[in-house]
């Protein structure tokens, strides 16, 4: 995973490691590694916010002092990207499970995103994942429009054993999230997953329509699904649901591809939104909860 994106980062580090750098010397291999950044998916203001910060520490430090420049450029990339990722909210699923179920009121999460991003199967995998930490779960098909939207849904519910409060398409999506959710205090179930109609941003009566599903069920959490093989275009998504809807935090999909990575780190600078989960293939166990330093490891080497 992200063997592009980690194998110029090596080559850029390595090609200083044995150098001790003048200033100017510095300017040219920032802006080596603002190309990267931008290369792998990283948007330009981030990649310009990251470069700015990288420079500004190396040249603040006595790199003769301190030894060669590469493990110096390497360790405040890391600090400066894992930075990034500290400067949003947490938000601990299970444990956010856990605490609603003793107040024995259903726990809503509503998923949001375009079409193609994978949007109901992560749900599904979300499902089994809640489930095996001992979550009871009823999912909510207010997709009304895509055809085959609730068939898919009934398959993946009818795979993992789980129940499915669905109406005919055209109908109200805030009335079947309505009904699933009183389905779920009825009869005692921890949470209710809603799955909704892939939207562009410009649909304004699609915008509309998750609002009133928002107002009407008041989520205790909004999921934003983003495909992170399309790069700049889940920035973009994210900036735009972000104008019209708040969301809690993020899943990106299809990490197990040929995704660079960059889209991970420009989501989190610019929304302030955090990754939740990633999608690493097409089974049902192929969800991994996101793990920042894992990432960056991954990204930038130990």
């Amino acid at each position: 995973m992200f063997e592009r994106f980690r194998g110029q980062l090596i080559s850029l580090i390595r090609s200083v490691s044995d150098k001790e750098l003048t200033e100017e010397q510095i300017e040219k291999e920032i802006h080596e590694l603002g190309f990267i950044l931008v290369q792998n998916d990283v948007a330009l203001e981030t990649a310009e916010h990251i470069s700015e910060r990288v420079k500004d520490e190396v040249i603040g430090t006595s790199v003769r002092r301190l030894g060669k420049a590469g493990p110096l450029l390497k360790e405040t990339l890391k600090r400066v990207v894992y930075g990034i990722f500290e400067d949003t909210s947490r938000v601990d699923l299970i444990q956010s499970l856990d605490k609603a179920k003793d107040r024995e009121e259903p726990f809503k999460i509503l998923f949001i995103g375009n079409n193609g991003t994978g949007k109901t199967t992560t749900i599904a995998k979300m499902s089994k994942l809640v489930r095996e930490k001992g979550h009871s779960i009823v999912l909510a098909c207010s997709d009304t429009y895509r055809a085959g939207a609730i068939e898919q849904l009934e398959i993946h519910a009818e795979r993992l054993g789980i129940r499915i409060i669905k109406h005919r398409y055209g109908a109200d999506p805030a009335a079947v999230a309505y009904d699933a959710v009183e389905h779920a205090r009825a009869r005692g179930i921890d949470v209710v997953m809603i799955d909704t109609a892939g939207r562009q941003h410009t649909d304004y009566n699609l915008m509309k329509e998750l609002n009133k599903i928002k107002r009407i069920i008041e989520p205790n959490l909004v999921i934003l699904i983003v495909d992170s093989l399309t790069g700049n275009d889940a920035l973009a998504q994210a900036r735009d649901y972000l104008r019209f809807t708040d969301f809690q935090g993020v899943v990106l999909t299809k990490m197990d591809a040929d995704a660079k990575g960059g889209a991970a780190i420009s989501i989190v600078h610019q929304t302030k939104r955090p990754i939740l989960f990633i999608g690493t293939g097409q089974g049902y166990d192929d969800l991994q909860a996101f793990d920042r330093a894992e990432f960056i490891e991954t990204l930038i080497g130990s």
